[in-house]
């Protein structure tokens, strides 16, 4: 007896593929490795830049219209200050004033408060004026980075250029660095690039109304190293170089009010008298008060 004929049946098993993983590893990777390079090219650039030049990166991006001080009492605007009454805040530099107008001697010399009023506004219009001279500084300042830059070819001196508010003024400092000086060695008279960089800054200066001190500092010597020049007579001629340099760029004999050497008694680095930042020419932009008005007795 025949079998009947059976269907053959044939199983296939499909093993299924693993999906795809996708690439947001790697890119999450590329992310990481960026950031990493960033962070190690900027600990190179904080370690090759000197103190001076990071002052004037912190000064050039510093908001214009706040104070530079880490103070509220205090720096270029004077900040606030708590006085007696609480939470009233005064101006920090007209606190005196104010005092003295409301000392128990005006008022026994029966002062009338029309008097009290004008005083008020005289320290008033001090603040402003100073808030105002802080404007004009940032204002300099940027404008002479400018004519730099608009002048490729001592572009790269802006390095050796250091621009930062001071209680006296703005400071403008020609600094030099290793491997690149603004006067040759032991010579008052400056190098041709710097020469252009004063001429550069010297129109910004000019629409300035601030009268000028010029002072010269040299790097002290080293123990037992000679010392061919006398550093008072190399940076007060360093000073009189810059001085001549700037009057005959336009500006007036008047507007100069000082020009000395320092020799090596004012280190920019006082922990490193000896390196090359540490001498410097600075010119400074006085920030003079007017005078007082003759009816004012502190």
């Amino acid at each position: 007896m025949a079998k009947p004929n059976q269907p053959i049946i044939v199983k296939k098993v499909k093993k299924a593929a693993h999906a795809h993983h996708g690439g947001a590893w790697k890119i999450a990777y590329a992310d990481f490795v960026t950031a990493m390079m960033a962070f190690f090219l900027l600990m190179w650039l904080i370690n090759m830049t000197t103190q001076e030049q990071k002052v004037g990166l912190a000064d050039y991006f510093a908001p214009e219209a706040i104070s530079p001080s880490t103070s509220g009492a205090g720096g270029v605007l004077g900040g606030t200050a708590m006085d007696d009454a609480g939470s009233k805040s005064s101006g920090a530099e007209a606190e005196p004033i104010r005092r003295a107008l409301s000392s128990p001697g005006d008022a026994a010399m029966g002062t009338t408060g029309q008097e009290d009023g004008s005083q008020d506004h005289a320290g008033e219009a001090r603040l402003d004026r100073r808030a105002a001279d802080v404007q004009a500084q940032h204002s300099a300042a940027a404008s002479i980075r400018q004519a730099l830059q608009d002048m490729p070819e001592i572009a790269e001196l802006s390095r050796n250029l250091v621009i930062e508010p001071t209680p006296e003024g703005l400071d403008i400092s020609l600094v030099d660095e290793d491997g690149r000086a603004m006067f040759p060695e032991d010579s008052i008279y400056p190098y041709e690039r710097t020469r252009l960089v004063l001429e550069a800054i010297a129109p910004t200066i000019r629409q300035m109304p601030n009268r000028i001190a010029v002072r010269g500092h040299t790097s002290a010597a080293r123990p037992g190293e000679p010392v061919a020049v006398d550093p008072w007579s190399l940076t007060a001629g360093r000073a009189l170089a810059v001085r001549e340099v700037l009057a005959s760029a336009g500006l007036s004999e008047d507007r100069f009010v000082s020009v000395i050497g320092r020799a090596d008694t004012e280190p920019a680095f006082p922990d490193n008298p000896y390196i090359a930042p540490n001498r410097r020419v600075t010119i400074t932009l006085l920030d003079e008060e007017p005078p007082l008005p003759p009816s004012f007795s502190p």
